[in-house]
């Protein structure tokens, strides 16, 4: 049995799955759970395409990691300008 890194994106309204290791076999479904078991079926599916073709089938590579990262420092609140000239500079006479 071989172990794939699969790669699983939220959008706006649904999941899409992919492994980086096996390219043109991906899933998109509404939830998560159900991107997971899609996604295991069409992998089984494609690599058993590929074995029946006769194609290689892809060795699983990708090592997947996360890293923890510190959130940056929320910028200083900008003050406005409410003056009748903006932020225009007025140039000193003589």
């Amino acid at each position: 049995m071989k172990k794939y890194a699969l790669v699983i994106e939220k959008g706006e309204e649904n999941y899409s799955a992919y492994s980086p290791d096996v390219p043109g076999c991906a899933a998109a479904v509404d939830t998560l759970d159900e991107v997971r078991r899609l996604f295991r079926e069409a992998l089984a599916l494609h690599l058993e395409g590929l074995a029946e073709d006769g194609d290689p089938i892809p060795e699983p590579s990708s090592v997947v990691e996360y890293l923890d990262v510190p959130e940056p420092a929320s910028p200083a609140p900008v003050a406005q300008d409410n003056s009748p000239t903006g932020s225009r500079q007025r140039k000193k006479s003589g």
